[in-house]
């Protein structure tokens, strides 16, 4: 069976069927999260929290970003239909051309399919350098854990008319200038949808409501391992005596059918 790619995951869109993304950071999880048939693994700056257990993702380097890219790439390669790796390029690796290409060239080096930047549109000239380079792209919008400072906590984003309308405008110039999948995390559910239905190119969720094309949670998170604030937005797999490798599968298979997120996973405007 052939890997899951980038023409995968449109062709999904385009025929209007759903997938599933997960956070991963280690071969074993790779592997076991491929085989249960989820599309996407990402290696997430979310790792800084999860793993190393800082209160932001501002502190993980670029050269752990490419360690753990390189241990989810060889495990991912064991599944029997590997995933489509994306990578978070880490805080204030990517502010201007020249070093986004260079921190872009490291993650794709060391195994991943994709790299996955946040902000809005100023960031189409990296998108299109990226873009003419041969070097996927998804651009994160709505709640950019990166901005967490400028931003004031972990809000939800694009509630304000005015705000909504320029998300809109940044998700379909992002997507005009080479982006191949836009995430939106935590944005009402409304503007998710209108933003689904702006751009041609993928729309993965988190917190923001069941009508984008895929949904995206951090692992920890699905498994139930929680050890402080449960975010809205998080459903607990390990429930009913399941194994791992069955609550991936009934994750991915959730998604696939529509009944993950509810509405009780989302945000109104």
């Amino acid at each position: 069976m052939s890997s899951i790619s980038i023409r995968t995951l449109q062709t999904l869109k385009d025929k209007g069927e759903k997938f599933s993304v997960l956070t991963a950071y280690d071969a074993t999880f790779a592997q076991l999260a491929a085989d249960a048939g989820i599309e996407a693994l990402l290696v997430g700056d979310s790792l800084g929290m999860v793993l190393q257990g800082r209160d932001s993702t501002l502190p993980v380097t670029l050269e752990e970003m490419v360690y753990h890219t390189a241990a989810v790439a060889r495990g991912n390669a064991r599944a029997a239909r590997p995933a489509l790796i994306m990578t978070d390029l880490p805080f204030m690796t990517y502010g201007d051309i020249e070093t986004g290409v260079a921190s872009a060239r490291a993650v794709m080096q060391a195994g991943a399919h994709m790299v996955k930047v946040e902000g809005d549109d100023w960031l189409v000239p990296l998108v299109e350098s990226l873009s003419r380079q041969g070097v996927p792209v998804c651009a994160h919008l709505g709640l950019t854990p990166q901005s967490v400072n400028k931003f004031g906590g972990y809000r939800v984003q694009g509630r304000e008319e005015e705000k909504a309308d320029a998300m809109v405008a940044h998700a379909v110039a992002l997507a005009d200038a080479g982006a191949d999948i836009i995430l939106l995390e935590c944005v009402p559910s409304p503007l998710a949808k209108r933003i689904t239905e702006a751009v041609t190119v993928p729309v993965v969720g988190i917190g923001a409501g069941a009508d984008t094309d895929a949904q995206v949670l951090v692992c920890y998170d699905m498994l139930g391992l929680n050890t402080g604030h449960i975010p809205k937005f998080v459903k607990n797999y390990m429930t009913d005596g399941r194994t791992v490798p069955e609550a991936l599968k009934t994750y991915a298979d959730d998604v696939r059918a529509g009944t993950f997120p509810g509405p009780e996973h989302g945000f109104d405007a």
